[in-house]
């Protein structure tokens, strides 16, 4: 994470806007931002701006909420954990605005899972994070598929038609060959002689209609 920049709190000016340094683009508060990264091939860091000022000297900080990435956090990175998923923070910080580099999209997890298409400045946040503890809010979420883990919206999965759960392919047994055969999928539990047109082979329940 990017280190504070110090600015004395005499003289300072609360700015409704900045325009990025080499763009047309202005941001206020509230906009989330990409931080340029010390390290030369580093991802830049992202965060949410809380605060724009000018001091009596000309120089403009930005206060700043960051964001943090899932290996950036003491639990590290997970199998759920996607990889445009980010932590909100309780870190919040001060930079200059010079080293704001562009803007990004933060959306919601239901939002970003409707996304059309996925941009390489769209982001999505589900938790809190407390840098000081490795606590999150909230600090359970839903569990899917016999594996029990959140949902990564980068994994392919199943929904049966009956209980309407989700299941990864990998965990029933299956090739995604055979899942672009599917028109009907029943997890295990689901299946029952009313289902017809499902077929049990190899331990993989299968039949003609497949759901993602």
């Amino acid at each position: 994470m990017a280190r504070s920049k110090s600015s004395s709190a005499a003289g300072k000016k609360v700015l409704p806007s900045y325009t990025i340094q080499g763009t047309h683009k202005v941001v206020k508060a509230g906009d989330s931002v990409l931080i340029r990264a010390p390290e030369q091939e580093s991802h830049p860091y992202v965060a949410r701006l809380e605060k724009i000022e000018a001091d009596n000297r000309g120089n403009t900080w930005v206060k700043v909420r960051w964001y943090y990435r899932p290996e950036e956090s003491l639990g590290g990175r997970r199998q759920f954990h996607g990889s445009k998923e980010l932590f909100l923070s309780d870190h919040f910080d001060t930079q200059s605005a010079h080293t704001i580099e562009g803007t990004c999209s933060i959306h919601t997890f239901r939002t970003y899972t409707r996304l059309p298409s996925v941009g390489p400045d769209d982001y999505f946040c589900r938790f809190e994070y407390k840098a000081a503890t490795g606590s999150f809010i909230p600090d359970r979420v839903a569990v899917y598929c016999k594996c029990e883990m959140p949902y990564n919206p980068d994994d392919l999965m199943m929904q049966c038609e009956s209980c309407k759960d989700w299941f990864h392919p990998e965990c029933m047994g299956m090739s995604l060959e055979q899942v672009r055969t599917l028109e009907d999928f029943f997890c295990p539990d689901c299946h029952t002689p009313e289902n017809k047109r499902a077929v049990y082979t190899e331990g993989v329940l299968y039949g003609t209609k497949f759901q993602a």
